[in-house]
């Protein structure tokens, strides 16, 4: 009974919304004004109306909210969609689990971020359960220079060929990031802290996370971390199940 008399509602609001809009618009065109007095009996209606039932101007701005949500995500799926290429196949970003995997996992994270830490054991967890798991990593530094700075060591790993232990030893690491910090996990997980220096220096780091914020901002992605498989994005920290969920959703598409 309360879910009919709340559409009940909403109907009248739009019947009384449609009818000033109408009249309006009548009173607008070529033809003569309104009449005060029609004017003045809308006027009047209306705001009865709301005073009675304010709850309908909420629930109008719910559904406004809601309408330009969906707008943003079918906005989004078509960018993901036309970048598939940037996010698959750059040859820049990082990659773990299977190279051969019969779907991607994206990761926008930065090494700074609590959540990104938070998410860090379960999409190392995923790779162990999930053989057929294939997944990138963009480095997105967004919480200033220490964040850069990791993200520049991090991709610099690679060339000694220990880019995973030092990107997941990262993610572990509490306090702040300082070169001396960084330093010191890199040499927990056996790099060469003086080549590591050299090589973080390289200019092609900056150009990488540069194409990384520009993709980011392009898809809509203002935080981290955030994780796409397909054309969906999920933004915020995902735990195993939640992964796992994603995945699943992406190979019931194909």
């Amino acid at each position: 009974m309360r879910y009919h008399h709340q559409r009940l509602q909403i109907s009248l609001g739009f019947f009384v919304a449609t009818l000033f809009f109408s009249v309006s618009c009548t009173a607008t065109a070529d033809g003569p004004p309104m009449n005060p007095a029609i004017k003045h009996s809308i006027d009047q209606l209306i705001e009865q109306y709301i005073r009675t039932h304010p709850e309908v101007i909420e629930q109008s701005l719910q559904a406004l909210e809601a309408k330009r949500e969906a707008e943003e995500k079918s906005r989004q799926t078509v960018a993901i969609a036309s970048r598939q290429n940037d996010l698959l196949h750059d040859p820049a970003s990082p990659i773990s689990g299977n190279p051969s995997g019969d779907v991607t996992l994206v990761e926008f994270f930065d090494y700074r971020c609590g959540y990104c830490k938070r998410a860090a054991a379960a999409v190392t967890q995923l790779q162990k359960e999930d053989a057929r798991v294939r997944v990138v990593y963009k480095d997105f530094p967004i919480l200033g220079e220490a964040s850069e700075l990791a993200s520049k060591a991090a991709l610099a790993s690679k060339a000694q060929g220990k880019h995973q232990v030092f990107h997941e030893a990262l993610l572990a690491s509490q306090g702040d990031m300082t070169q001396d910090s960084i330093f010191t996990v890199a040499a927990d997980v056996g790099l060469d802290t003086k080549r590591l220096e050299a090589d973080m220096a390289k200019p092609e780091w900056q150009t990488v996370i540069d194409r990384n914020r520009s993709l980011a901002k392009e898809l809509g992605i203002s935080g981290t971390p955030g994780f796409i498989v397909g054309t969906e994005l999920v933004a915020g920290a995902l735990d195993l199940n939640g992964l796992k969920a994603l995945l699943a959703r992406a190979r019931n598409r194909k």
